[in-house]
């Protein structure tokens, strides 16, 4: 075999493995951002909380004027996102894994978390923030 068809057969397979490498990797990332096809999520629990004392919740801190939720009366204000199929994100305000106590830290200090957003600083209380949270990982 000739030294220039040699290297066209290397060239190939180093492109070839190039691709299966970018796949590979695309793969990965998109599993790092939790997206993961149409694979259930196992059920998230939130120690200690009240799904129906976190859906009223919502509308005492205001929530309603800025999110959809689901359930809750008035709750379908466009300024923030919708607060639907909670559990089936990766990440909240796109910076902390979506888990309970992530997303306990987040309703009460949303401001420490991600300085300058636009969630306001609401002064929710442990065990409000517990019991919204009990309440958005049991949505559909």
């Amino acid at each position: 075999m000739s030294r220039l068809r040699r290297m066209r057969l290397m060239s190939r397979a180093i492109l070839r493995l190039g691709i299966l490498g970018l796949a590979l990797g695309s793969a990965l990332a998109l599993a790092a951002c939790g997206w993961a096809g149409n694979v259930e999520r196992p059920a998230v629990t939130v120690a200690g909380g009240d799904a129906e004392l976190g859906r009223s919740a919502f509308a005492t801190y205001g929530c309603i004027s800025c999110h959809t939720i689901p359930g809750v009366d008035r709750a379908d204000a466009h300024v923030g996102p919708p607060l639907t199929e909670w559990a089936k994100r990766g990440y909240i305000a796109g910076r902390l894994p979506n888990e309970p106590d992530n997303l306990i830290r987040w309703l009460r200090y949303p401001q420490e978390v991600d300085p300058g957003n636009a969630m306001p600083d609401l002064d929710v209380t442990e065990s409000d923030a517990r019991n919204m949270a009990t309440y958005l990982y049991e949505l559909d």
